[in-house]
């Protein structure tokens, strides 16, 4: 391995320690909330739930006055949910539903299905115990408790979690600032006749949906040719207001490779090169207060490099504890006999036997390589692969939330 390059862990961890959290609050409503970061620990104000209720429909009676199956009590009254009832009196049941409050009294609930409806009154087929089909006020969140950590990006179950308890409101980390372009003279936006030498830039749409489900506010600042004062100008412009620049394209080595010595003119480049496979030309550095990241201009290379590096310097920087994705070890249904002195991130998808497929082109530039997969297999370096050997596997579903 080349000595100049930082391992994937190095990089990753020296990226993480680059992140700023921001501290900047919005208070915004619950329904809105969906992906925001948590910025303050929410508390419940009330029990859950907040009163003794039936955990289904049937009828609530004292366990004292059913002492064998068959016993018959007069219905006294019907509590539907959202009602509250009276006092159970001796020798009676109440015809309940589910969520409705206990009687005052009652202190167990039979399931309608073992009950006989008869006239005015109830059979009731079963002997029950004290407590049964209760739901008690607080056994789930008793008043005071946690709910909801600061640093939780919030899903619809946190969102749910939150509305249970009465919260109307949630304190959220402000959303993070991002200016994103693309660099190459050779790039064309679709819809455009395609000259010769020319391609369609896909890193465009790619890097603005990914920084769209990441909850941030984009700016785009659209392709830059290639050309040093033009990348400088645009640098500048790109630090105005903006958390971090994210470009594609022109952090390698070539004569057209103008975004690396553009960001050592204007600010300072931290880290350069990684021994990963795709992505080695990934550079973060600051460029007038905002933070550069500077991906590869090849489309897989650039996803893959998003997905592992970039993802979790953003969750990191709005303040989520457990910003890298957790891996699953799945059994390999491919032989890898071509293995790599850096660490390889192979499109990769799960089977229905529960086993994991290589996509048969690997190359950077396979971008259907990425809608075929689910997610990626984590191959160490200079490591092979025999079919049945057990492989890290990083699905989809943790690297694009």
């Amino acid at each position: 391995m080349n000595t100049n390059m930082l391992t994937f862990d190095e990089a990753l961890s020296r990226m993480l320690s680059f992140a700023r959290p921001l501290r900047e609050i919005d208070e915004i409503d619950t329904m809105m909330a969906a992906g925001r970061v948590l910025a303050v620990a929410q508390h419940s104000p009330i029990d859950q739930p907040p009163m003794d209720n039936s955990a289904m429909d049937g009828y609530a009676v004292r366990t004292v006055d059913v002492p064998v199956p068959g016993t018959r009590l007069p219905v006294s009254q019907r509590v539907p949910a959202g009602s509250v009832g009276h006092a159970l009196t001796h020798g009676t049941a109440a015809r309940i539903f589910t969520g409705a409050p206990l009687p005052t009294g009652a202190d167990a609930v039979v399931m309608q299905e073992l009950c006989e409806h008869d006239g005015d009154a109830v059979i009731i087929n079963h002997v029950p115990r004290e407590g049964e089909a209760v739901r008690r006020a607080g056994e789930d969140i008793a008043s005071g408790t946690d709910v909801l950590a600061a640093g939780t990006r919030l899903r619809p179950q946190e969102l749910a979690l939150a509305a249970s308890v009465g919260l109307a409101r949630l304190p959220v980390v402000r959303r993070m600032k991002v200016a994103v372009f693309s660099t190459g003279s050779e790039l064309v936006m679709p819809g455009q006749p395609l000259p010769p030498g020319g391609i369609y830039n896909s890193n465009r749409f790619m890097l603005r949906a990914l920084l769209g489900q990441l909850g941030c506010e984009v700016t785009d600042l659209g392709i830059v040719p290639d050309n040093l004062e033009a990348t400088r100008r645009v640098l500048r412009e790109a630090a105005q207001g903006n958390d971090l620049i994210l470009t594609s394209g022109g952090v390698s080595v070539g004569e057209e490779d103008h975004v690396k010595p553009a960001v050592e003119a204007e600010g300072s480049l931290d880290m350069w090169k990684i021994a990963m496979k795709p992505g080695k030309p990934l550079a973060y550095g600051r460029v007038h207060g905002a933070a550069f990241i500077g991906l590869p201009g090849n489309p897989v290379s650039s996803f893959v490099t998003f997905l592992l590096m970039v993802r979790p310097f953003i969750l990191a920087t709005q303040g989520v504890h457990q910003a890298q994705p957790q891996a699953v070890t799945l059994t390999a249904a491919f032989d890898w006999t071509r293995p790599d002195r850096r660490r390889e991130f192979l499109r990769a998808r799960m089977t229905t036997e529960g086993t994991v497929e290589l996509f048969a082109n690997q190359g950077a530039a396979a971008l259907n390589s990425t809608v075929w997969a689910n997610g990626l297999v984590d191959i160490p370096a200079d490591t092979k692969v025999a079919r049945g050997e057990r492989v890290r596997f990083l699905p989809y579903g943790d690297l694009l939330w």
